[in-house]
């Protein structure tokens, strides 16, 4: 038992001083895009991407109840064209964090607007969304 409360403590002074991770309350809208019966949405801490490595947090919901959908394998990835060059590509590394919830990184080397192409499969289906997200 003491241990327990020593434990509790400790990760409420952590959280406190901000070392966690943030949660979902400090995450702002990078871009939402309604698909079918689900609602993804892109967020990040600043609310966008900027050049460099990026955090994001990619989450999936029920379009009518606004409530998390597991959507099982995720995919992230973006693309730039640019006039006489192949298109600039990359992908994100994602990692399960909860139902429906993802958290991803991904880096650019440079600023302006990428096409994101976000897929899935799982128990709710297989499905696909594209949008395009500004890097400032």
């Amino acid at each position: 038992m003491l241990k327990g409360l020593i434990v509790a403590l400790a990760l409420g002074v952590l959280a406190i001083v901000g070392v966690l991770p943030a949660t979902a309350v400090d995450m702002k809208p990078i871009h939402a895009q309604k698909t079918k019966d689900v609602t993804v949405t892109l967020q990040n801490e600043s609310g966008q991407w900027k050049e460099g490595k990026n955090g994001f947090v990619l989450e999936f919901t029920s379009a009518q109840e606004q409530k998390p959908v597991d959507v099982g394998k995720v995919s992230l990835s973006t693309s730039m064209t640019m006039p006489g060059m192949a298109p600039m590509l990359a992908g994100a590394t994602l990692t399960p964090d909860g139902p429906g919830r993802y958290r991803g990184t991904i880096e650019f080397p440079d600023r302006g607007a990428r096409q994101v192409t976000v897929t899935w499969d799982g128990p709710a289906g297989k499905g696909s969304t594209k949008f395009s997200v500004p890097v400032r």
